[in-house]
């Protein structure tokens, strides 16, 4: 049976996600600005393209329970910092650093926490750059922080963690063994390629400046 809210705390719930979007969407405006800046004025491809997301009711309530904090939506404002979710994939993993330096320096938002799943790596393999941020929001002449989370990775690293989340959903998260390992294997090879193909790239950069 799944977890979900009750009607009157959905409604509430649904009274609270516009809030998160306004934040997301506030963002997402500077991050966008980045991505034209870089691209369109200095000519550095530090990012490839941006997505954003609203968890669903229906996994907000699911990460509630896993809290095992009582499913209502002051909890979910209390206890959950992904609510709002932007995804940042770059070509290179030392792009991942690049732009938390950018991120981090923006003006009207604070960072409140930063975790380096690069240089750290979950026991998973997992590998990723988190950075919790507030957001301010004015509405009805007021103003709210929200707290969005980013998430900065490359491409390969993005698609190991999407293979990684259909298998613990069909596994309910208990993963077989021999196929966690599998999969961490995956993850080192993903990190070692990423570095190669970082090296190309600076080669390439190197013999293109002596021609």
């Amino acid at each position: 049976m799944s977890i979900r809210f009750s009607n009157e705390e959905f409604r509430a719930l649904k009274n609270l996600l516009p809030i998160y979007q306004w934040g997301l969407k506030t963002l997402m405006t500077k991050l966008n600005i980045l991505h034209e800046d870089l691209t369109g004025f200095q000519k550095n491809n530090a990012i490839e393209y941006i997505k954003s997301r609203i968890k669903a009711p229906e996994s907000i309530a699911e990460k509630l329970h896993k809290l095992g904090v009582e499913v209502t939506a002051e909890n979910a404002k209390k206890h959950l910092r992904d609510i709002a979710g932007v995804r940042i994939i770059v070509p290179f993993a030392r792009d991942i650093y690049f732009l938390a330096d950018i991120i981090r320096s923006m003006p009207g938002i604070t960072v409140l926490v930063e975790k380096d799943f690069i240089s750290s790596p979950k026991p998973s393999g997992y590998r990723s750059y988190h950075i919790i941020m507030e957001v301010p929001v004015f509405f009805s002449g007021k103003t709210e922080n929200v707290t969005v989370e980013i998430q900065i990775r490359t491409e390969a690293m993005n698609f190991w963690a999407t293979l990684e989340h259909k298998a613990r959903y069909k596994y309910k998260e208990r993963i077989p063994q021999h196929l966690s390992d599998e999969l961490v294997v995956i993850a080192d090879k993903i990190s070692e390629l990423d570095n190669r193909m970082f090296l190309i790239h600076e080669i390439i950069s190197l013999i293109n400046q002596d021609t």
